[in-house]
């Protein structure tokens, strides 16, 4: 049978794979861009900078020293900012400011005003007493390991502000020194289940992606007890992401944990 295909020029060819290439090239190149839009970096969520600008409005479940925790703040420095007195007492939809000026309101005005007339009457006693925030001792603190594992993340201050422990699912979280939780929960986007320990008024400590949570908030808790149990909450693998803040700064945990 006679064949009866058609030749081509070959620069009409040489055209035609130009012009599949290109499209290639441009459908690869939407695609490309449509996945590094749809996703912000997991070290921004996890771990973010130190802010003091702006206010937050208290959720259900926030504590001063989760707010504290979440914008690498020291919690005494926003109870000052705020006019929040010990035990720091705050409530939903209440709005922290982030700055570190004192807080400076009506309220305030008022309270003051209030206090200079107050003065200008020596002769009249005062009945109103404000409770004395309870002055820790200050005993040098004795630190334990939480977990036993290696380490598989070591601390860095920026992407890891604390270092991360291998662990089986289900092991025991042991609180690293004595003090008293002051959070617990899941509100910390990249912490999952966390812990907080107050162990004096300059350290805090942080138990983050358990699996379950054993103790409440204004549980006084001894060096070594169990306060949960290892997880992957909020993380893509079973581990404990292990932090120790001082004056509301990440410190090395292996600076204090013993050898």
């Amino acid at each position: 049978m006679p064949n009866h295909r058609i030749k081509l020029p070959i620069s009409f060819l040489k055209r035609r794979h130009r012009v599949r290439y290109w499209l290639c090239g441009l459908l690869f190149f939407l695609l490309s861009g449509c996945v590094s839009n749809n996703y912000a970096p997991i070290s921004n969520l996890e771990r973010p900078k130190t802010v003091t600008k702006g206010s937050y409005v208290v959720r259900t479940g926030d504590t001063l020293f989760s707010i504290a925790w979440r914008y690498g703040r020291d919690y005494r420095e926003l109870a000052a900012a705020n006019g929040i007195r010990w035990p720091y007492t705050i409530y939903k939809g209440q709005r922290i400011s982030l700055s570190k000026r004192p807080a400076s309101n009506k309220s305030t005005a008022t309270a003051s005003s209030q206090t200079t007339k107050k003065q200008e009457k020596p002769q009249q006693k005062q009945t109103a007493q404000v409770k004395p925030q309870p002055v820790m001792k200050k005993t040098p603190i004795v630190w334990y390991w939480p977990v036993k594992g290696p380490i598989i993340s070591k601390f860095s201050g920026t992407t890891n502000k604390g270092i991360d422990i291998k662990a089986k699912v289900g092991f025991p979280v042991k609180a690293a020194a004595a003090g008293t939780v002051v959070y617990a929960g899941s509100g910390l986007v990249g912490y999952g289940n966390l812990v907080i320990i107050k162990h004096s008024e300059v350290f805090l400590s942080a138990y983050a992606h358990n699996k379950k949570i054993l103790v409440s908030e204004r549980k006084k808790i001894k060096a070594g007890e169990k306060i949960a149990e290892i997880g992957s909450s909020g993380a893509s693998e079973i581990k404990l992401h292990f932090e120790i803040r001082k004056n509301g700064k990440p410190v090395n945990p292996l600076w204090y944990l013993p050898k």
